[in-house]
């Protein structure tokens, strides 16, 4: 799969915290916990509106991987980033988790510090 230019690949959804690993760290020293957000919308296809529920696998590195170590499962969120195979032997997608919002009990939403340099920058 090669091609001239840059390939689209973002992704953002919003959902429930169904269950998270422990707060681990690469080989590199850089935090990174897996998780799972679970998702329920509704969405309109072809002119007629569908209920859409899944569930995504997800992985968040840096400042991201640590401050979703603190929230526990059933905390909504709203999260965007890239997606990847899991590995080389398996291609199911997984989401790399970039960008992170906790929405449940805070009006304005939690920002990681990266986020927050981003919007001062921007």
């Amino acid at each position: 799969m090669s091609g001239t230019g840059a390939a689209a690949n973002l992704t953002r959804l919003s959902g429930r915290l169904l269950e998270r690993g422990v707060l681990r760290y690469t080989p590199a020293g850089v935090p990174a916990i897996d998780f799972r957000l679970g998702h329920e919308s509704e969405q309109v296809e072809a002119g007629n509106p569908r209920k859409v529920e899944c569930e995504m696998s997800c992985v968040a590195l840096g400042t991201v991987a640590t401050a979703l170590s603190q929230w526990s499962s059933g905390s909504e969120l709203d999260v965007s980033g890239f997606l990847a195979a899991k590995s080389l032997k398996n291609r199911c997608p997984v989401l790399h988790v970039i960008t992170i919002e906790f929405v449940e009990g805070n009006e304005n939403g939690f920002q990681t510090e990266e986020q927050d340099r981003r919007q001062e920058k921007g």
